[in-house]
């Protein structure tokens, strides 16, 4: 039998039986939305119709209505992408490492962060696209055979390895996210009672039969893909600091940057689920399964990765001191005291300090401060791929080649309308499919259900 201390908190709240957890989980998709949701959406879509004209507006009239100047090449756009990569790590690193390492935890917040990976993945690929300024160029990026003869494969572009780093990845993470998904969709077939619905989760759900045998094969499955992804997470976020790493640039030729950058990628990508599941928390009512305990575990690994994105900075300053490098050094001191000091101040501040206040038990374990906090973090990781791109390009090696960026209305309007297209998505999402995995919360009810604990103290007793 297996047993736990019994300081442990109970993960699934209120006396639920397995009954009540389809019940709470599939009420929102087979009924009525919440009127909170519509709120949500509407806004969300609003946001994202804005977004989706200024992109229609940069393709029409070209890159130029960026603020991008002969110095500053790279501004926002890779910024942003950086930054959507970032945040699609968290999702696949919950689910597949703490499915390796077998944290019960992870079953109410894994399906809302792969569903953010996938979504965060797709707003990331947006940007280049657009940063090549002709869209029909787009193949380029594809290792094609071409028109030069079939001697050389045309590669145009160093963010080649991006695409196939991030292709990689959002392919394992789809395949990933779904077969998750297909327990439920068969669920949610038997349930519904409309037969359009039941005939399009009954196509969803291939045919689930949910035997002995089709749950000892998707076990295998999910352990299979999630040893897959494990690795992949680690190596994107490598391979996207490597655009960086690899030029001469001083502030950018810098050793550091793939662990660096994977930390960041974690750190962000956790704050963001956090945003996300304390809004699915309240929207659709579901605080007997994602508790404060969830919330307490998130905001320690934000703890550790903040830390180890603080390390990094004080890496990167002590080794552009011990280098002696007149210009390595430059770039580092004009980072800290240049025109864009209040970015790095920013990104000082958000990623290393405002984390450290969760080392208090009372504040990690606030609903309100933590989701505050999120959204701190995420602004300060943010900040901190805009000072790695800007900061280091401004100021070139000849002073007659110093330049400032100042961004557009174009460069505002395409990140804010990213952020809402990415939360209409996730919020379809919530409409449609299980929010939480189904399958995977009736699996721990017994072991860690809040009824089912206390029949076990009386029986100790």
């Amino acid at each position: 039998m297996h047993s736990e201390a019994a300081i442990r908190q109970p993960l699934i709240l209120g006396h639920k039986t397995y009954h009540d957890i389809t019940q709470d989980i599939v009420g929102p998709i087979e009924n009525k939305a919440p009127r909170a949701w519509y709120v949500l959406i509407t806004i969300s879509s609003l946001i994202a119709l804005y977004g989706i004209g200024c992109i229609l507006y940069l393709i029409g009239t070209g890159i130029g209505v960026w603020g991008l100047n002969k110095t500053v090449d790279w501004a926002w756009d890779i910024t942003n992408f950086v930054w959507w990569v970032g945040i699609g790590h968290a999702g696949t690193l919950i689910s597949a490492v703490l499915l390796l390492f077998r944290q019960k935890w992870r079953m109410a917040v894994n399906r809302s962060a792969e569903a953010m990976t996938i979504f965060a993945v797709i707003m990331a690929a947006l940007f280049p696209l657009l940063h090549m300024g002709r869209l029909w160029l787009g193949y380029w990026v594809f290792p094609l055979p071409n028109q030069f003869g079939s001697l050389w494969v045309n590669f145009n572009s160093p963010l080649l390895w991006d695409v196939f780093a991030i292709s990689t990845y959002f392919t394992v993470s789809l395949v990933f996210w779904y077969i998750g998904l297909i327990p439920d969709f068969a669920t949610i077939r038997d349930k519904v009672k409309s037969p359009g619905m039941k005939k399009a989760y009954g196509i969803l759900s291939f045919g689930w039969t949910g035997n002995a045998k089709a749950w000892t094969r998707f076990e295998e499955v999910s352990l299979v893909l999630a040893g897959i992804a494990t690795p992949l997470v680690f190596s994107v976020h490598s391979v996207v600091s490597f655009d960086f790493a690899t030029s001469v640039i001083p502030g950018w030729h810098t050793t550091i940057f793939p662990p660096y950058f994977v930390s960041g990628a974690v750190f962000s990508g956790f704050a963001m689920v956090q945003t996300l599941l304390l809004v699915m928390r309240k929207v659709m009512k579901l605080e007997s399964y994602i508790t404060v305990k969830h919330i307490e575990y998130m905001n320690i690994v934000i703890i550790v990765t903040g830390s180890i994105v603080g390390v990094a900075y004080i890496t990167e300053l002590f080794i552009s001191w011990y280098s002696g490098v007149e210009y390595e050094s430059y770039a580092f001191i004009n980072r800290a005291t240049g025109p864009y000091w209040w970015s790095y101040w920013a990104m000082m501040t958000c990623n290393v300090v405002s984390p450290q206040v969760f080392w208090f038990k009372k504040l990690r374990t606030n609903l309100t401060f933590t989701f505050f906090m999120s959204i701190v973090v995420n602004i300060g990781m943010w900040f901190e791929r805009f000072v790695i791109i800007v900061t280091s390009l401004h100021r070139d090696y000849l002073p007659s080649a110093w330049n400032l960026f100042h961004p557009t209305w174009v460069d505002v309007g395409i990140f804010v309308g990213t952020l809402g297209i990415f939360f209409t998505l996730y919020l379809l999402f919530a409409r449609f499919f299980p929010v939480l995995a189904l399958n995977e919360l009736k699996s721990i009810l017994k072991l860690s259900g809040e009824s089912y604990k206390q029949q076990a103290q009386h029986h100790h007793h």
